[in-house]
This record gives structure tokens, C-alpha cells and sequence, in this order.
């Protein structure tokens, strides 16, 4: 009992050093994305090939002067970036990583936790996330801060029922709200196939509620100066900027077990594979499915430019609703029509 508790505290330790890493070099990355789309070098000063910048912005974080307003609420000037930070490291716990490991024996998930509702705690926890960035924007008592935290709350508020509906279809075809039994489920044939327009609608959410470009509104230069982190430096403004990309690693990786089979390989059935060799594999190739989704991100970031904001309303409310819905109805008559519903 003892040395399974300590599995999942190690394990949870090691989820966090890795989202963290990966947002670190997630920065790099695109970086050196926007610099080869725009035919520039990027970041190449810092270690070869610039491979330490990420490091080096780490400490100019930490080491930049803490500038708290004299006008703002202190208290939810530091809430603000703790919780946006929190709530994006909280939806990794319930994504699988690989079939169970063995151990002298013992059998151990590479899973945190395996609920039975995992993707309702996902979006319970993705809506928890909107608050860290409006009470930020509050806390600042800035009239740019504040348009930037209406902006990003109307926008996550109407992207996530978009986003249900379409996983509501999902789940009609799956039977659970188990990510772990949907990847499960996978091993022949990915749900992307089956879904696709539920797909596509989850996707173009996923760049709304993580704020990316085209839909980076909430923190358009142009005319909020930066939106609701204006008023914040030092690592206080680092916490924002983690918490945007621990939230792009998170749905890149929600999105490959929702509809690219997770940690399943194709004709993985024919590796025969021994031991431990398995679920080492499909953790490296589910990361390789992560890694491809955050390119993505950051291929459609530098290639389509941003919508205004009421294009933006408008897409969601009447383009992607009236789609998802659609895609529930399509969903049900096909399920009923093969004698799925009983």
C-alpha cells in the first residue's frame, strides 16, 4: 500500500517536471517555428542552436523587479496567476500514458488517476481556469486588464458548450466518460475516423479556450497593451504564460486520446513486444502525437492571421453550436438506425 502511494506521489512529481519542461521548450519551439515560417534564425545565443534561451528567460522571470499596482487588490493579484496555474497542471492527472507496468510483481497504471467521469473533471477543472485569468484582470484595476478578462471569459464561456456538445456525440458512440476506456477502445480504430466532425469542432475550441491564435483576443497587443496580465511582471507573469502552455500540452494531449487512438500504435497487436517494452513504447508515441498537436498550435499561429472579436462570437454561437448540434442528431439516427440504442 505504502510503495503504491509512493508510485503515484513519484508519478504526479514527474507529470509536473514534465509539463513544465515542455512549456519551457514549448517556448523555444515556437520560436524557432515562427522563425523558419518567416524565414529568420530564432533563438541562437544562448547554448548551440539556442537550446539554453528557454533556461535564460527562466531567470530574467525570477530575477526581474516584482511590480504589484498601488490601486490593485493584493490579494487577487497574486490569486490570479496561482490559480490559472493550478488549474492547468489539475486536468493532467486523468490522462493514460501507456498500458500498466510491472514491477517485481506489482502492477502500477501510467495513470494517476483513472475516474470514472474523467471527462467531466477535465472540464470542470478547464472552467475553474477562466477565473485565475478574470480575477487577474479585476485584481488590476486597469481598464485594458479588465476588457482583456471580459474578452477571455465570454470566449471560454462560449467555446465550452460548443466543446460538450461535440464530446457529447463522442460519448454516445463510446458508452464512457472514461479516458481511459476511450483509448482502450481505440485499438483498432481511431475515433477521428468515426467523429470527425466532432472532431473538428473540438479542435477549433481547443485554440479558443487556450487562447491561440486566431482566437488570441484576450491578450491582443493592438489595443489592450497585452489584455488581463498588463499590470503583472516577474514570475507572476511567468505563471500566465506556463499556465497558456501547460494548457496547450494538456489539450494536445486530450485531443490524441479523444480521437488518436492515446498510447495505441497501429498494428501494435503484431510487435510482440515482452515485459515492460509495451507501455514504453506507447508513451513515446502518444508523446509524438502531443508533440505534433503543439506544432500544430503553433503552425496555425503564424499562418492565419487574427479575427476580429465579433467574428470571433459569431463562429461560436452560430457556426460551431448549430454544427455540434448537428453532429449529436447525425450521431443518434446513425447509432439507432444499427441497433446501438436498446
Amino acid at each position: 500500500m505504502i510503495s503504491f502511494i509512493l508510485y503515484k506521489f513519484l508519478f504526479a512529481l514527474i507529470f509536473f517536471v514534465v509539463a513544465l519542461v515542455v512549456a519551457m521548450y514549448s517556448t523555444y519551439g515556437e520560436r524557432k517555428v515562427a522563425a523558419f515560417m518567416q524565414d529568420r534564425v530564432g533563438p541562437n545565443r544562448a547554448g548551440p542552436f539556442g537550446i539554453l534561451q528557454p533556461l535564460a528567460d527562466g531567470v530574467k522571470m525570477f530575477m526581474k523587479e516584482e511590480v504589484i499596482p498601488n490601486t490593485s487588490d493584493r490579494k487577487l493579484f497574486l490569486l490570479g496567476p496561482s490559480l490559472a496555474m493550478l488549474t492547468a497542471l489539475m486536468t493532467g492527472v486523468v490522462i493514460p500514458w501507456g498500458s500498466p507496468m510491472n514491477f517485481n510483481g506489482h502492477t502500477f497504471p501510467l495513470q494517476l488517476t483513472d475516474i470514472n467521469i474523467g471527462i467531466l473533471y477535465v472540464f470542470g477543472v478547464v472552467s475553474l481556469g477562466v477565473y485565475g485569468i478574470m480575477i487577474g484582470g479585476w485584481a488590476s484595476n486597469n481598464k485594458y486588464s479588465l476588457l482583456g478578462a471580459l474578452r477571455a471569459s465570454s470566449q471560454m464561456i462560449s467555446y465550452e458548450i460548443a466543446m460538450g456538445l461535440a464530446i457529447i456525440a463522442l460519448v454516445m458512440k463510446t458508452g464512457t466518460l472514461s479516458l481511459g476506456a476511450i483509448v482502450s477502445q481505440q485499438h483498432h480504430t481511431w475515433n477521428v475516423f468515426i467523429q470527425p466532425l466532432s472532431f473538428l469542432i473540438f479542435l477549433i475550441c481547443a485554440f479558443a479556450e487556450t487562447n491561440r491564435a486566431p482566437f488570441d483576443l484576450p491578450e491582443c497587443e493592438t489595443e489592450l497593451v497585452g489584455g488581463y496580465h498588463t499590470e503583472y511582471s516577474s514570475m507572476k507573469l511567468g505563471f500566465y504564460l506556463f499556465a497558456e502552455y501547460i494548457n496547450m500540452f494538456i489539450s494536445s494531449a486530450i485531443i490524441s486520446c479523444l480521437y488518436f487512438g492515446g498510447y495505441n500504435i497501429p498494428f501494435q497487436d503484431h510487435l510482440h513486444l515482452s515485459g515492460n517494452l509495451l507501455p514504453i513504447l506507447q508513451f513515446l508515441v502518444l508523446f509524438a502525437k502531443i508533440l505534433f498537436f503543439i506544432f500544430f498550435f503553433m503552425w496555425v499561429r503564424w499562418t492565419i492571421p487574427r479575427f476580429r472579436y465579433d467574428q470571433l462570437m459569431n463562429l461560436g454561437w452560430k457556426g460551431l453550436l448549430p454544427l455540434a448540434i448537428l453532429n449529436i442528431l447525425i450521431t443518434g439516427v446513425v447509432l439507432w438506425a444499427t441497433g446501438a440504442f436498446k
